[in-house]
């Protein structure tokens, strides 16, 4: 008898400490890349990474700027800020966190294989003042650097050093080292174990230097690019959250007895790119010249495209048409430039006439089918309102792992993309999309190298704007520019939708991150 009451008081004890290890298993279409912060400027990578590693400035919950790995800066002089670090933080394995750190990540982010050289290609030195003392010297002054290196996350430099990882990851050459499986940040939660493509769980950081709002100890993430799969597996309780929940499925979650959906505005624009560089494009039928340098034929593309019927039948009005690279909730839209040139075939057609392509031409068309909502889909409808106008579009779509590597590195002619600024503020589109490419970061993510030097001017001018009316009126007038040129083809603002366990509390951000620290599992 004695025996068995210590049978049930174990068995007891082992249930309630299973009851306090809540754990959470989220769903998403798409994998983080890898682990490597610094490797890709995407903002599921970001988003998952953001829990392990951390920046010098974090986010509230309403995305405003907050303190984190830096308690204080302030402004020593126009092109100079001081940053007063956090004391006592330690990394994931022990090891302290000091200014060498700092000066370690922020180099990293400009070496050959890094994705967020935008970020901080206009720094020109981060200098230590003491272990927990740093400062930044920018190329001219620049008012928003706190907002700009929000996503710069820290390294350990000691854990890459001794992990031959001082290196980022570079997707674009398959390069992979010690920092795409494994992590070591100052985050509120650890890796513990990577799957690339099967699962990545991550467990609570019980040293963590700051507050976790949520009770959740596990989380385990997992990749179901099959939208019925994702869906299937929240309704039955496989999985607490999974995003996104296809537009078709929405009233069906919302109707069932163990979930919700959150729907929410995204800050994200989804636009098409055109090579504007090559002499000759890699993948047209057109030989000897490049129609995308003629302004005619960008806007023969953009009014053969019928976006409201993409509105209406891919994304059954889970998004917003936008005539802009940025959308509602980026500090710099006008709402009074949102108006798009109107869907017109003919006029497409008599614009491809008159820029020599009477009977249109063939190109190839790179699209992602696990990334954007509906990307794929979006992608089929332009391609289909093109052929109407003569237009020959060879669609290929893959999946991010591979779609990215080869897009980062322009091997495409005629692309879609996803862009939301991570500062929240016009110049971040201004900087990564429009300017002219660089090898310092600028227009890194022009990846059809759209050039316009009064743009780019215009870009350098706002970046050291502090006169916010001034500012208004030189965003107003780059964007305006940018339309004039049809320099990229903007398409949407995309709706978030998050399936959710009635078991779950969350909070939505409208730069689709998702913080581990803020989700509660209910007893």
């Amino acid at each position: 008898m004695q025996f068995k009451t210590h049978l049930l008081v174990a068995a007891l004890c082992a249930a309630a400490a299973g009851a306090q290890a809540q754990t959470v298993r989220i769903a998403n279409q798409g994998d983080s890349l890898s682990m490597d912060p610094h490797s890709l400027n995407e903002s599921l990578q970001l988003s998952v990474t953001g829990n392990v590693y951390e920046g010098l400035i974090g986010r509230n919950k309403d995305l405003t700027v907050a303190p984190a790995l830096a308690t204080s800066w302030r402004q020593t002089s126009p092109t100079v800020w001081r940053f007063e670090l956090r004391k006592g933080v330690r990394f994931h394995d022990g090891t302290p966190f000091t200014a060498d750190d700092v000066l370690y990540s922020f180099a990293r982010t400009q070496v050959d294989g890094s994705d967020m050289k935008s970020y901080t290609n206009d720094v020109k030195e981060v200098r230590k003042v003491n272990d927990h003392v740093v400062e930044i010297e920018t190329k001219a002054p620049f008012p928003i650097l706190p907002d700009v290196i929000s996503l710069v996350y820290i390294m350990s430099k000691k854990w890459s050093e001794d992990n031959q990882a001082t290196r980022p990851v570079d997707r674009r050459k398959g390069i992979e080292n010690a920092a795409s499986f494994r992590a070591n940040g100052t985050g509120p939660f650890r890796l513990r174990e990577r799957q690339p493509s099967v699962r990545t769980t991550f467990v609570r950081n019980g040293s963590y230097w700051g507050k976790i709002d949520g009770n959740v100890q596990e989380v385990i993430f997992t990749p179901i690019g099959n939208d019925a799969t994702r869906v299937a597996a929240l309704l039955s309780g496989e999985v607490d959250v999974m995003e996104p929940v296809p537009v078709q499925d929405i009233d069906r979650v919302n109707g069932s007895a163990n979930a919700r959906v959150m729907v929410g505005p995204e800050l994200r624009t989804i636009f098409l790119g055109m090579d504007q560089s090559r002499n000759e494009l890699l993948y047209s039928s057109v030989k000897g010249k490049n129609p995308f340098k003629d302004k005619r034929v960008r806007q023969a593309f953009y009014q053969a495209i019928d976006i409201e019927g993409i509105q209406k039948t891919v994304m059954r009005g889970a998004s917003k048409p936008t005539a802009l690279m940025v959308g509602p909730g980026i500090n710099g839209f006008d709402d009074g430039q949102n108006k798009r040139l109107p869907h017109d075939p003919e006029a497409s057609k008599k614009l491809l006439a008159e820029a020599g392509y009477p009977n249109g031409f063939e190109v190839t068309m790179n699209c992602p089918n696990d990334r954007y909502v509906n990307d794929a889909r979006i992608c089929q409808a332009v391609a289909a309102n093109l052929s109407r106008v003569g237009v020959k579009i060879n669609l290929a779509a893959e999946t991010k792992g591979t779609y990215f590597p080869k897009i980062l590195r322009r091997d495409t002619s005629f692309y879609l993309l996803g862009w939301t600024p991570g500062t929240y503020d016009a110049h971040n589109a201004l900087n990564a999309l429009m300017a002219c490419p660089d090898d310092k970061g600028t227009g890194q993510f022009n990846l059809g190298s759209y050039c316009n030097p009064k743009v780019d001017q215009l870009t350098r001018a706002i970046q050291s704007e502090t006169d916010k009316g001034k500012r208004a009126a030189m965003i107003k007038e780059a964007f305006d520019a940018h339309a004039a040129d049809v320099g990229h083809l903007p398409l949407h603002q995309q709706s978030l939708a998050w399936g959710v366990s009635k078991k779950v509390d969350l909070v939505q951000l409208a730069d689709n991150f998702m913080p581990f620290k803020w989700i509660s599992v209910k007893k």
